[in-house]
Parts: structure tokens; C-alpha cells; sequence
């Protein structure tokens, strides 16, 4: 994939006020909601991401969708929650919902379980960015139609300046991929690649 082009809204990234939230990086999402051929790269740029977030001291936030035996948290009215309880997807100790070892969390990186979709629904995210004085997010992960829709939307209410990391997020459907970006998350959000990122954290 060729080098995104520049963005001249991309904020300054000042490490003590920024953090990078990766989205469902887990063995399940990478295997369902991610083309096979994508996700090598996929890995690659977000753990490099990833090591220059922890490099700079950004505070560094996993969320990843867990839920109790039986999942008492899952609606019958939930169609997609309803899928996985069917399915036995994100069942508790199951290998395939911890997050990929390339980009696990380290003993002091918060892990926000979630329930739904959205990584603010129902969690404590709110509070973990609110104590260490965040003001923007950069946000990578998948889907980018479901939970990183969701993210941006949900912390763009929030008040958070959003940075989306474009090549480190990814969704089954190229069309889909493009279309969220380019003409629903560009209006919440700076849109920019990892590369950029990395050189905005970096200077920052």
C-alpha cells in the first residue's frame, strides 16, 4: 500500500495528554473480520505503532470484547451478540479471544473488557482516559464498521481529539473500509497513516 498523503489538521501529539487505543485485536476478530491476505501487515504496522506509543510513555489502552460463562451479558435481542453466544466465540480462557501475541498487553497497559460494540458502552474507558488528563485518541483495530466506528463516534461526543490510525485498522469489505473512512470517521477524526503517526509522536 502506497504512503497516505499528508494531513494538515493532524494535531500535535504531546505523549502526557495522548493515548493509542487498540480495538479487538484478538485471534477471533483477526480470523472472522479481517481478510487472510491483510492481516501480516495488519500486525506489522500496529505493533510498530504500538512500540513507538510505549517508547514516548503514551498511555497505551487494549479493549477487547470478554464475557462471563453463559453469557449473562447477551440480550436475545442482541442479533450480532446473540450470533457469537450461538457460535461460543469470546467463551472465558478461550485462546481465540486473547489479543495476538505480537501486540499483547504489557503488566501495566490497562485491558478494558467490553460487551458490546462500542469500547466506551457499558466500561470504564471514560474513567482510565479522564485520570491520566487525556485529550486525544489515536484509535486502531477492527472492524472498522463496528468497533472502530463506534469508538470514534462515541469518543468524538466525548470531546477527544481523534487521530485514526487508517492502514492499522481493517474490514472484510474493501468498499466498506473506504467508504467509513473517507465519508463518515474524516468528519470526527484526522485520518493518517501509521507512518505519519509514528513521525507525529516522535516530534511530539
Amino acid at each position: 500500500m502506497s504512503e497516505l498523503p499528508s494531513y494538515s489538521n493532524m494535531p500535535a501529539l504531546h505523549p502526557a495528554r495522548t493515548a493509542l487505543l487498540l480495538l479487538d485485536l484478538q485471534l477471533v476478530c483477526l480470523e472472522n473480520w479481517v481478510p487472510e491476505t491483510q492481516v501480516p501487515t495488519l500486525i506489522e504496522r500496529t505493533s510498530k505503532l504500538l512500540k513507538t506509543a510505549r517508547a514516548a510513555n503514551l498511555l497505551v489502552v487494549h479493549v477487547k470484547v470478554g464475557f462471563r460463562t453463559n453469557y449473562p451479558e447477551i440480550s436475545p435481542r442482541n442479533k450480532l451478540f446473540t450470533w457469537l453466544k450461538e457460535n461460543q466465540l469470546f467463551a472465558p480462557g478461550s485462546p481465540s479471544g486473547q489479543i495476538h501475541p505480537a501486540l499483547a498487553p504489557t503488566d501495566f497497559e490497562p485491558v478494558v473488557v467490553k460487551h458490546r460494540v462500542g469500547a466506551f458502552t457499558g466500561t470504564d474507558l471514560e474513567r482510565i482516559l479522564r485520570a491520566n488528563e487525556i485529550d486525544t485518541v489515536i484509535i486502531a483495530g477492527i472492524s472498522t464498521s463496528g468497533a472502530v466506528l463506534s469508538a470514534v463516534r462515541q469518543a468524538f461526543d466525548l470531546d477527544y481529539r481523534l487521530v485514526l490510525a487508517q492502514d492499522c485498522c481493517a474490514d472484510l469489505d474493501a468498499e466498506v473500509q473506504k467508504v467509513v473512512v473517507e465519508k463518515i470517521i474524516a468528519a470526527h477524526a484526522t485520518i493518517a497513516s501509521a507512518a505519519q503517526i509514528v513521525r507525529a509522536i516522535q516530534v511530539g
